[in-house]
């Protein structure tokens, strides 16, 4: 079979409107992908950036797999939190990329959306907190319900991945 290796890290994030961040993250694929070795989802810390806009987590990725071929080649979809004043945590934004099909280092930037709600629900976000979320994260990179949501922008997500591929030619498996 033909080995995909992801390592890397989710270096942070820039221009969210607010502070105290973490990152939830969680990689996707097909039926057709096996799990050799790696976590498929983790948490980075919170970092509350004094100075500068860019919070950072340098949180790492590390993650290998064996496939048949290129159908549900993964994609890294995240969760970004913040926690406010009063310690409650809640969500600021998500975001998927596909992991790069050419080996090699790649610098990411994932730009991330929110859902967008109605007066009301802007209202009680500003006084109580909380807003709207998503039910469940797998419409965050599944395609078939995603048009249907008003969003808004959010800040970004910066990645590096290095992307090593191994045996794909000799199976068969071919990338662009």
């Amino acid at each position: 079979m033909a080995e995909l290796y992801i390592f890397g890290q989710i270096i942070g994030a820039k221009n969210f409107r607010k502070k105290s961040l973490f990152c939830k993250w969680g990689i996707h694929v097909g039926s057709g992908w096996q799990l050799l070795e790696g976590l498929k989802e983790g948490q980075t810390q919170v970092d509350h950036p004094g100075y500068d806009e860019v919070t950072y987590w340098s949180h790492p990725i590390d993650i290998h797999f064996a496939t048949k071929g290129i159908p549900g080649w993964p994609k890294i979809h995240l969760q970004i939190f913040h926690y406010d004043e009063f310690g409650r945590s809640e969500v600021c934004g998500y975001g998927y990329i596909f992991v790069p099909t050419s080996p090699g280092t790649h610098l990411i930037v994932c730009p991330t959306w929110k859902p967008h709600g109605k007066f009301y629900d802007k209202f009680t976000e500003y006084f109580i907190g909380g807003g709207p979320q998503l039910r469940s994260p797998e419409v965050i990179f599944s395609g078939a319900d995603r048009f249907r949501l008003n969003t808004e922008p959010m800040g970004s997500v910066i990645l590096e991945l290095n992307v090593i591929q191994k045996n794909f030619q000799k199976y068969g498996v071919e990338t662009y």
